[in-house]
């Protein structure tokens, strides 16, 4: 017989033939019991002085053994070479799992010790086998105590917040994700519903292995298993064989499947069927909790172990203290173990005794009064469990020894009445029933989610309003926000612009268009390193009564096309008599605090004399007049339409013409235009406009310096200019100046036309000049000099920036009572034949510095 074969024989007698190679073992019948002893052989010894003690064994048919594949191999060893070490005690661990199911690196065979004893157990396991506890035997009564009362007071916690929800309003189907949603928002919602879904998903299979586990452990018969002794205790040897026995993993497959295939038969016949189901898993459970109880004031029996003490104030003093070890990742008690228990490991392993609170609002979509039902159920269920606990606790610290405590991790089953069985029964029972829950609650989980239509997946256009309290968190931090900003000036280091974009002033745009498309990608150009907020305005002239729908309307439109346009700003509609009127309304009320919007930005009116609008004018002067009062900055957009979106690329430069003070608005709109990828390959030129006696050096080298300190690079260029003459000047300027020239003609003969009327028609009816039912003054003299610098203004701006990508030019207010009409002139003068000019005025205090 070759090495590591063991004989056996039929009832007949007849030998039975070993298998032809490898490590074999003779089937065991399932009622043999029987223990091989096999002792380290002494140097020079022949295989045939081992001595087998074989005790009882009573050959019957074969029960299912199983063999790992890693034993069949062949082994050549000569009889004289044999030895121990061929059944290697590590090695056949390995085999069994017990070291790969923990993760635990596997290791070379290694033979035994001299003198060192292995057993080796084949078929059943023995009876008296100990299987170690922990809880109870490490941390004594007192902290345990301390431990069920802390899990405990944080499920009534949780608890307590879960029934404050459902009883804060109507609740639906959903559970957990349903109650988180509604109180945080669905982004949390939905992320905490999508965990709790796989946890219940996955929870259910664990607790359908775990009522396998259990049956197969109290039905022998029923598994194919490999058991392996020599277990230590406390470091040391046990008297007597233990065993540690492995179910096999194609078992836990075979049943675990059967088992879900047929709670699956449950859960489909729907919420009637599981509540006629129920009752079959909860009186059993119930009646096996009965079962321990009476096991515990009746113990010991005579059969009973003798670590079993019965309730004894001695026992319970004994236990009363911690007693801390180390074990192996088996459990084992083991001094070189590699995991050390310690509160806080002991916290890890009974948590999850306490955190079935969810059970009831899973099925919240069942349940007749969820308002009524949750609280109570959830909060009953808790403070009972906690107490039977902290019951058990004092009672099987009075119960058992420290040691049987440690090794017998069954001992409810031990002790119970009348039989263990009826405790093997109440544990399966039980994990169905929780198998059960999970396998119900999922999919409602997964429904109410999909139902809510916020999966991207499931609904492009993520997620409604809850009124969820992170909304109100934000609105409450957006008030002590406004607060602490308080009403006084903002440093220019921290000032921001905050637009307010006037949407359709004038100009024709499509019915289903609220805002011109150029005028919304103006307003990200505005936005300081992304950041910022825009204020999306428009007025229907009107009566708010009739109109009030159609404002409500034209909001939501115009609030969409912002978002299309991906700008970060709000829209408001306002109804008004008339724009100037609405407007004025607007510049005096939008905004709180220092969220007020500080630039006022709207398109040039360049269609007023081609449509020959003559309420333009007017309403335009009205408008700008109304912003210097208020003390806001004023941006003009002349050519919107060719205004360059994101995807076209600009080079060349951006002109800055700089003729007043402004507090720096033109210099970071500047710097503004050039974080944006359109007009990032640009450079910055600035103009300064100086009268004729300036000193343009010393001008220059002032700018110079100035823009120097505030970090911006720029070329400076100084253009002196007389501010008013008389008579037209020989010009050598070129083309460009013909331009304007032919432009300046043409607007002294409008102006002068106007004038005629006006004065005509005043000496008719009898009264003063008159326009828009306001008095105005002329002075021809002056409208002379304003005409013609304009005119000047413009040929210089031909003259040096016609191949521009944008040209910033300062905007002259419009002169007190003066005719609106004539305003107009001057600025159509200014900006002929420049395809693209922003016109800016700033207004009393600085929003750059050079102080760091």
């Amino acid at each position: 017989m070759e090495n590591g074969e063991i004989e056996g024989a039929a009832d007949d007698g007849v030998p039975v033939p070993a298998p032809p190679n490898g490590r074999r073992y003779r089937p065991v019948g399932s009622s043999d019991r029987a223990v091989i002893q096999m002792t380290s052989m002494e140097p020079g010894s022949s295989s045939s002085t081992s001595v087998a003690a074989v005790s009882g064994i009573t050959p019957q048919p074969p029960r299912n053994l199983t063999v790992d594949p890693s034993l069949q191999e062949d082994h050549t060893v000569s009889q004289g070479d044999s030895k121990l070490e061929l059944f290697g005690f590590d090695s056949l661990v390995n085999i069994l799992g017990l070291k790969s199911m923990t993760g635990e690196q596997i290791q070379a065979p290694s033979s035994p010790r001299d003198g060192e004893d292995v057993a080796i157990t084949i078929g059943r396991p023995k009876e008296t086998g100990p299987k170690f506890g922990t809880m109870m035997g490490m941390a004594g009564v007192w902290q345990s105590l301390v431990l069920v009362s802390f899990c405990g007071a944080c499920t009534f916690l949780t608890g307590i917040s879960l029934s404050a929800i459902a009883t804060n309003g109507a609740m639906k189907g959903g559970g957990p994700y349903y109650l988180i949603g509604r109180a945080l928002g669905p982004e949390v919602g939905v992320s905490i519903g999508l965990c709790f879904f796989l946890g219940n998903a996955v929870a259910g299979s664990m607790y359908v292995l775990g009522a396998v586990e259990t049956f197969l452990d109290a039905v022998p018969s029923a598994e194919s298993v490999t058991v392996v002794n020599n277990t230590l205790v406390n470091g040391t040897a046990t008297a007597s064989t233990a065993t540690i026995s492995t179910p096999s993993l194609h078992d836990l497959q075979v049943y675990g499947v059967i088992v879900t295939i047929l709670l699956c038969f449950i859960v489909f016949g729907g919420v009637k069927i599981i509540n006629k189901v129920a009752p079959a898993f909860l009186i059993p459970v119930l009646f096996s909790l009965l079962c321990i109880y009476l096991g515990v004031f009746i113990a010991p029996r005579h059969n009973a172990p003798k670590g079993i003490t019965g309730l004894s104030i001695t026992t319970f003093k004994d236990n009363w203290g911690s007693e801390y070890q180390r074990t192996n990742n088996a459990g084992v008690p083991d001094p070189n173990g590699s995991i050390y228990w310690d509160f806080n490991a002991l916290v890890g392993l009974f948590f999850p005794a306490v955190t079935g609170i969810m059970a009831g609002s899973n099925r919240s979509a069942s349940l007749k009064d969820t308002q009524r039902s949750i609280p109570i159920g959830t909060l009953s269920a808790t403070l009972t469990t906690t107490a039977m606990y902290l019951f058990s606790v004092l009672l099987f610290g009075a119960l058992a020894t420290r040691e049987e405590l440690l090794t017998d991790r069954l001992l409810t089953a031990t002790v119970a009445w009348p039989a263990p069985a009826v405790i093997y029964i109440g544990i399966i029972l039980s994990t169905l029933g929780a198998a059960l829950q999970s396998l119900t609650g999922a999919p409602r989980l997964l429904a109410a989610i999909a139902n809510d239509d916020i999966l991207p997946v499931l609904n492009y256009f993520k997620a409604g309003d809850w009124g969820d309290g992170f909304k109100s968190a934000y609105f409450q931090l957006a008030l002590r926000s406004l607060r602490s900003l308080g009403a006084n000036q903002v440093h220019p280091k921290n000032w921001y612009p905050i637009p307010l974009i006037f949407c359709r002033p004038w100009g024709k745009l499509p019915e289903n268009v609220p805002c011109h498309p150029k005028l919304a990608d103006f307003a990200n150009c505005m936005k300081k390193k992304g950041r910022g907020m825009s204020i999306f305005v428009s007025i229907i002239d009107g009566d708010y009564h009739e109109l009030a729908e159609d404002a409500k309307t034209a909001c939501r439109q115009l609030d969409t096309y912002i978002e299309y346009k991906r700008c970060e700003g709000v829209a408001e509609i306002i109804v008004a008599p008339s724009m100037s009127e609405g407007f004025r309304s607007i510049v005096q009320t939008m905004g709180l605090g220092n969220l007020k919007p500080n630039i006022i930005v709207m398109r040039y009116p360049e269609i007023w004399r081609r449509e020959n609008l003559i309420q333009i004018p007017s309403t335009f002067v009205s408008i700008i007049n109304d912003c210097i009062i208020a003390n806001k900055a004023v941006v003009i957009v002349k050519g919107l339409d060719e205004w360059p979106n994101e995807y076209q690329r600009q080079y060349g430069t951006i002109d800055l013409y700089w003729i007043v003070r402004d507090g720096g608005l033109m210099l970071l709109l500047s710097q503004l235009l050039l974080t944006k990828e359109t007009f990032e390959s640009c450079k910055i030129q600035v103009f300064c406009i100086a009268e004729e006696d300036t000193d343009a050096e010393e001008l220059k080298a002032d700018v110079k310096k100035f823009l120097y300190d505030l970090r911006m690079h720029a070329e400076v260029i100084v253009v002196t200019m007389k501010s008013w003459e008389p008579h037209m000047e020989s010009s050598s300027s070129g083309a460009p100046q013909d331009d304007s020239q032919e432009a300046y003609t043409s607007a002294q003969r409008r102006i002068s036309t106007y004038l005629s009327e006006m004065k005509e028609t005043a000496q008719r009816e009898g009264h003063p000049l008159m326009e828009d039912g306001k008095q105005v003054v002329v002075n021809e003299q002056k409208i002379e000099k304003f005409l013609y610098t304009m005119f000047k203004l413009n040929s210089t701006i031909l003259r040096y920036s016609r191949m521009a990508a944008v040209v910033l030019v300062s905007l002259p207010p419009p002169p007190l009572n003066h005719p609106a009409y004539f305003y107009m002139e001057y600025m159509d003068l200014l900006v002929e034949n420049v395809p693209r000019m922003l016109i800016v005025r700033g207004y009393r205090r600085d929003v750059v510095t050079f102080f760091t």
